[in-house]
């Protein structure tokens, strides 16, 4: 290579100081310095740099192009050293998060590590059967947040983060849209769309029982059940208020709770072992502190 990275700092410097006796003062340099750098950087690279036929010398066109050019070096640079900071620290090159619940609910938060560790891979999965605590415990995802089980395996913590609205819907078209107040009678009568992690452990599925029943491994795909008329579902509303408010789905009112919404809880649930990375210990902490929650029919929060 033919110039140096210093050249090029005290060439961008320059720049961004406005003369180089500016730059100079700025490096501890004497001016006379910063002069012969960029004059051996203009040598080396074959162009000028800078007018010097006026008391503050000013950028050529070849200099206001290679002006990018260097910046992004040094930007290139700077991530390199970074990178080589955060394995010289331990970081863990990825980590992997399990997450059944509305994705919108935890980016905030992933937002934050991004930028406190932005060597780290992130790997988000969700799971088959929506089995995070099992994910957890083989060690195939260091976290997981999913709605609250009634149990975890004893090499497991958790808290719960918050608590979500989970809503009864099905098509506009469906028998059960045409009802005021649906009764669990009138449930029971109809096909159910189950979530298949979902279709008997939620706390009170028990009153969701069905003569039918089929099952899905996604929401994405229950939805899409509910969209062509197959039966009617119970599914997180943040994930379909679009739907709710445009018609495409209908909100079934149960009659045993007409002025009340099934509030599910959503846990963070991680290992007791020991030996946790930096990113690791810090998303947990930080997504500990935050809260799970949306705002119900009278505009109050499902989270105090």
């Amino acid at each position: 290579m033919r110039f140096s990275l210093e050249q090029l700092q005290v060439f961008v410097l320059a720049v961004q100081a406005g003369s180089f006796s500016a730059a100079a003062r700025r490096v501890g340099k004497t001016q006379s310095t910063v002069s012969a750098a960029i004059a051996n950087l203009e040598a080396d690279l074959g162009v000028e740099l800078f007018d010097r036929s006026s008391r503050i010398p000013g950028l050529t066109a070849a200099g206001h192009k290679l002006l990018l050019e260097a910046e992004a070096v040094l930007e290139r640079c700077r991530a390199l050293e970074s990178h080589a900071d955060s394995m010289a620290a331990d970081v863990e090159p990825s980590l992997t998060l399990a997450i059944e619940v509305p994705y919108n609910t935890v980016m905030p938060v992933l937002q934050e590590f991004g930028q406190a560790f932005p060597h780290v891979d992130l790997i988000v999965r969700h799971p088959v059967y929506g089995d995070v605590s099992e994910l957890v415990l083989k060690g195939e995802a260091a976290l997981g947040i999913a709605f609250s089980q009634p149990g975890y395996p004893q090499a497991l913590d958790f808290q719960q983060l918050g608590k979500l609205i989970m809503s009864h819907v099905t098509h506009p078209r469906h028998p059960l849209a045409a009802l005021d107040t649906v009764s669990f009678a009138d449930l029971h009568g109809h096909r159910r769309l189950a979530f298949s992690a979902h279709a008997n452990k939620l706390p009170s599925s028990e009153y969701l029982r069905a003569t039918q029943m089929w099952q899905a491994e996604s929401y994405l795909a229950l939805m899409e059940m509910v969209r062509a008329g197959l039966g009617w579902a119970t599914l997180p509303r943040q994930l379909i208020r679009r739907e709710l408010e445009s018609g495409e789905l209908v909100e079934l009112k149960l009659e045993a709770y007409p002025h009340t919404d099934w509030l599910v809880g959503v846990d963070l649930i991680w290992p007791l072992r020991q030996g946790a990375g930096p990113a690791e210990r810090w998303l947990r902490a930080r997504i500990r502190q935050s809260k799970v929650f949306e705002l119900d029919g009278l505009g109050r929060s499902t989270t105090l």
